[in-house]
């Protein structure tokens, strides 16, 4: 038999030792994949497989060198994996597959993905990027990087055994060709780098349009080189801080110090980082309505004589259930043949610095009730037979229309501009629900589909006793709801859809965050996504995964998908409350006694009788023993308003 060899033995038992342990990982990992995968958007097609790759620091990259979009998309990569991880991912030898990433350009094109498609596999010897289109391969990295650990997502390096990427084939490609968030830049500024933020978050959920709303009532925001006094004037206002709309008025000698625009080499520099994400830019400037940075810079343009300052918050129109009125005139004069020497030098200037093939021109929300009163316009509505305001509106919105296709544009402006009769080539934006998107196409106009209903991302998401104040909620659900085709409408006219960020109540970044994200995951995937896809237990799975993203990026999220939901009534001279969540799973806990309940108080089951004395109700959600949505504190006295709505 011959002598044992004790240290053989224990080296074999070592080596069996540490293969039970890698097939054991192995096995985790494998078991794991199907938590690990959480995509967003939903890929058209995605098979999981056994195998996986390890990214390490001797990972190389093998991509045409000579390309130079594809060289830029590759940087992105490799500044990104250099950041969280240390590794400098440098190029392969040419010919070289083992322990590669590889970005290539079909040869000959694929259609199934078209121009923004890409087809990713994960091997154990390698990954495989493939597209068309240098923006293919740049989606595919967004979601080979959502495949990587979510340290990937850290600003400082992390010190990690494993970059371990699942192994997966998947095939994908957009549902819609505009996918856009609109950033409004105009009621607060954001700086240019704040803006290139926005898009860097962006552009990792596949979205490539980026509407900036550049001018309102409260501030002008591009510079406009022959018309001075826009941003001079236009550009600034009194600070206010508090809840917007509701501020006192400016004194006459409080300084206007708050505010800024972008040079028009800020511009550049913008539109230039974004197509380098394969994003365009579509500028807005609102006419003829929320003017009143305008009249400020040049009050000529307005058709009511008089001293007007750029709003600074303070309340200056009329809402009522359906119509509105201005308490101070904020439009353009329709009736001066000025208003639209003013409008041509601004779109051209506009014009040469967005590449973008559309200009938005507004058109919503124009208070008529000056123009009712003034002369000039009476005078214009006999001279151009025009029968109402809509119609004084429709002849203002054709005339911008040939002023921004003169400069070589397509022009596009808000649901409003179909009222008094649709400009001969506009295209549409449907804000107020779908109905106006849907009469758009059915007159074969373009339509892009923003609804307010779903796609308001300024709107609360959740209880109005926790969120910032504004008038009215859109909860994930609603935003994941959204269907950008309406019912009997030729897809054909339906260019896309995007989401909203209006900033009246959003002063800072980090506000801004937390209104965008998670929602503009929902339209994301509605815009990207095949409509039979959408699953929204599984999207919510991927949502919380992304999460745990954030917190690593320090990037600023809403829980409010974990809070519940109120729904007060009376029953007789009883207040009774119900409550649920759009989250399946989670436990509500509650107290009535002023304390504040955790899991060892009374769970909710069914609808609870308010007592007759009690001044508040506390609510907290868990999962299992976990502690999920913020603590809720909902006034008895908000609860019967609410029930005595209901009568």
């Amino acid at each position: 038999m011959g002598e044992k060899h004790p240290q053989r033995i224990k080296t074999n038992m070592k080596q069996i030792s540490l293969l039970l342990t890698s097939f054991l990982i192995g096995t985790m990992v494998i078991a794991q994949t199907p938590n690990d995968i959480a995509i967003i958007p939903q890929p058209v097609s995605l098979e999981k497989k056994s195998a996986r790759f390890v990214l390490s620091s001797q990972t190389k990259v093998a991509a045409d060198a000579k390309n130079v979009d594809v060289q830029r998309v590759v940087r992105l990569f490799t500044d990104k994996v250099k950041t969280a991880t240390g590794f400098t991912l440098a190029a392969a030898a040419p010919g070289v597959k083992a322990n590669a990433i590889s970005f290539t350009l079909n040869k000959t094109a694929d259609k199934a993905i078209g121009k923004e498609g890409y087809i990713l596999d994960v091997t154990a010897t390698g990954v495989q990027v493939t597209a068309n289109d240098a923006a293919g391969l740049f989606y595919g990295v967004q979601t080979l990087i959502q495949l990587l650990p979510k340290e990937i997502e850290s600003q400082t390096v992390v010190k990690k055994a494993s970059w371990v990427i699942p192994g997966v084939h998947i095939t994908d490609y957009p549902r819609f060709a505009w996918r856009g968030l609109m950033f409004d830049v105009s009621r607060h500024f954001f700086t240019k780098q704040e803006v290139k933020d926005y898009i860097d978050d962006m552009v990792k959920y596949k979205y490539n349009l980026l509407h900036l709303h550049l001018t309102d009532d409260q501030g002008w925001r591009i510079e406009i080189k022959s018309l001075p006094k826009l941003t001079e004037v236009g550009a600034w206002r009194v600070e206010k801080t508090g809840t917007f709309g509701t501020f006192t008025p400016p004194a006459e000698n409080e300084p206007r110090t708050y505010g800024g625009f972008y040079t028009q080499e800020d511009i550049k520099e913008l539109v230039k980082y974004a197509a380098d994400r394969f994003v365009n830019i579509l500028p807005e400037v609102d006419v003829p309505g929320h003017s009143m940075a305008v009249v400020a810079s040049y009050p000529e343009l307005s058709c009511t004589p008089g001293t007007y300052r750029v709003n600074s918050g303070e309340k200056f129109m009329q809402w009522g259930e359906g119509t509105f009125s201005a308490l101070v005139d904020n439009t353009l004069c329709p009736a001066n043949e000025k208003v639209y020497e003013a409008l041509d030098k601004v779109f051209t200037e506009v014009a040469q610095l967005f590449p973008f093939e559309y200009i938005h021109m507004g058109g919503d929300e124009c208070a008529k009730n000056f123009w009712e009163k003034s002369d000039a316009i009476k005078a214009l509505m006999q001279k151009e037979n025009l029968k109402d305001m809509h119609e004084v509106q429709s002849y203002f919105v054709k005339r911008v229309e040939k002023i921004i296709e003169s400069k070589g544009k397509k022009m596009l402006g808000w649901d409003e501009i179909l009222e008094g009769g649709l400009a001969p080539n506009a295209a549409v934006m449907s804000w107020r629900g779908s109905k106006g998107g849907a009469e758009a196409a059915k007159m074969q106009h373009e339509v892009v589909m923003s609804p307010n209903n779903n796609v308001y991302i300024d709107l609360m998401q959740g209880d109005g006793v926790i969120e910032p104040p504004v008038y009215k909620s859109v909860r994930l659900t609603n935003s994941y709801e959204f269907e950008p085709v309406p019912e009997g409408v030729d897809p054909k006219y339906i260019k896309g859809g995007q989401a909203n960020l209006w900033t009246e109540q959003v002063y800072n970044m980090r506000h801004a965050q937390y209104m965008t994200w998670p929602r503009a995951f929902a339209v994301a995937e509605s815009v990207w996504s095949p409509k039979e896809k959408k699953n929204w237990n599984d999207f919510i799975r991927r949502v919380e995964n992304h999460f745990t993203r954030f917190d690593v990026a320090e990037i600023k999220y809403a829980p409010s998908m974990y809070e519940p939901i109120f729904n007060a009534s009376k029953d007789g001279e009883q207040l009774k409350v119900e409550m649920s969540t759009e989250v399946q799973g989670l436990d509500i806990y509650y107290s009535f006694d002023n304390s504040f309940p955790d899991r060892f108080y009374p769970k909710y089951t069914q609808a609870l009788k308010v007592p007759v004395d009690a001044v508040s109700l506390k609510v907290i959600t868990y999962r299992g023993a976990a502690p999920v949505g913020r603590m809720i504190v909902m006034p008895v006295a908000e609860l019967k308003k609410r029930a005595e709505k209901k009568k």
